[in-house]
C-alpha cells in the first residue's frame, strides 16, 4: 500500500457550509439548482453524504447537468422550470472560464448564486466560499520544506485548508433587491461594493 501525504479539501462539509452561508444571506431560499459537470468526478464525492445535512438547512436541491457552455442557458431555463430560488456552481474548469456568462444568466434569471472560489463574486456572482489559495501555497510550501529535508511524505498527516474566504457582491445584492445581514458582511473577507 502506498503512503500519501497533502491537503484534502473536505468537499462534502464545504458544500453544506456553501448552502448554510447561503440560507443566512437568502433565509427564503428553499430550492437550490446545482449545476455541475459530470465529468468532473468531485462532485459525487462533495454530494455523498450531505443529504441528511442539507434537509436540515431546510433546502431542496436540483442537480443539472452542464457538459458544455452550450449547455449553460438551458440549465438556467431548467432552474427557473424547477422553481429555484437560487444556484449553486460546482467547482469545474469548464466553470471557471465560462463563470462571467454563469453569472450573467444568473442575475437574467434572477437567482442568487454561490461559488467555490472568490473569482466568481469577482465577476458578479452573490458570493462565494472557498479555502483561500494564498494560505494554501504556505501550507503546501511546508510539507514540500519538509520533504527536501528529509521527512518520509508518508509519515506527514494529511491536512484540510485552514483560511478560508468569504466574498460578498453587494452590487449583485442590489440589482438582486437583496439585503445582506451586517453579521454575515461582517465575516466576509471581501466585501465588493
Amino acid at each position: 500500500m502506498e503512503n500519501i501525504t497533502g491537503l484534502s479539501m473536505v468537499a462534502s462539509e464545504l458544500y453544506v457550509k456553501r448552502l448554510q452561508i447561503l440560507k443566512e444571506a437568502v433565509p427564503w431560499v428553499k430550492r437550490v439548482a446545482v449545476l455541475y459537470d459530470p465529468a468532473n468526478p468531485s462532485f459525487a464525492t462533495a454530494t455523498q453524504d450531505t443529504a441528511g445535512a442539507i434537509r436540515s438547512l431546510g433546502i431542496e436541491t436540483d442537480r443539472i447537468e452542464v457538459r458544455s457552455p452550450d449547455d449553460l442557458e438551458a440549465a438556467f431555463r431548467t432552474a427557473k422550470r424547477t422553481s429555484a430560488d437560487a444556484v449553486f456552481f460546482i467547482a469545474d474548469q469548464l466553470f471557471f472560464v465560462a463563470r462571467g456568462r454563469m453569472v450573467s444568466l444568473a442575475l437574467e434569471h434572477r437567482l442568487p448564486s454561490i461559488a467555490e472560489g472568490k473569482e466568481f463574486a469577482e465577476a458578479g456572482a452573490l458570493m462565494s466560499y472557498a479555502p483561500s489559495i494564498p494560505a494554501l501555497a504556505r501550507q503546501m510550501a511546508v510539507y514540500v520544506d519538509k520533504i527536501l529535508k528529509g521527512a518520509k511524505p508518508g509519515d506527514l498527516p494529511i491536512e484540510q485548508p485552514t483560511k478560508f474566504e468569504l466574498v460578498i457582491n453587494l452590487k449583485t445584492a442590489k440589482a438582486l433587491g437583496l439585503t445582506i445581514r451586517p453579521s454575515l458582511l461582517q465575516r466576509a473577507d471581501q466585501v465588493i461594493e
